[in-house]
């Protein structure tokens, strides 16, 4: 994986990501930079798996392939037999609220 940094004419930031030996340049945030390598990474290492057993031959027949696998990946977590990232990142909010209202509290007694 290689990630160069450019600006395109109107300001936007692009970063050009490698996937199996093709480039792509994406439009990206600053701010969702990390994440995006970090789905670079994860997407490379699933079309590696899928090249490597042989079965699939052409970058955009392991494309497809990496990205039914995924897919799958995703909606087996939606239905509830893995992890639930949304019910966990509201219950996260939550706990932070009830942080912030208790350190407001600790702050007006000093």
């Amino acid at each position: 994986m290689s990630a160069n940094d450019r600006r395109a004419a109107d300001g936007a930031k692009t970063i050009e990501v490698s996937l199996l030996g093709r480039s792509y340049r994406v439009a990206c945030d600053e701010s969702e930079r990390e994440a995006l390598l970090q789905a670079v990474a994860y997407l490379e290492g699933k079309m590696g798996e899928i090249k490597k057993a042989g079965k699939v031959a052409g970058t955009e027949r392991i494309a497809v392939m990496t990205a039914l696998n995924v897919a799958h990946e995703l909606l087996s977590m939606r239905v509830g037999e893995g992890f639930d990232l949304g019910a966990a990142r509201r219950r996260i909010a939550g706990i932070e609220a009830m942080l912030e209202a208790a350190l407001a509290k600790q702050e007006k007694l000093f």
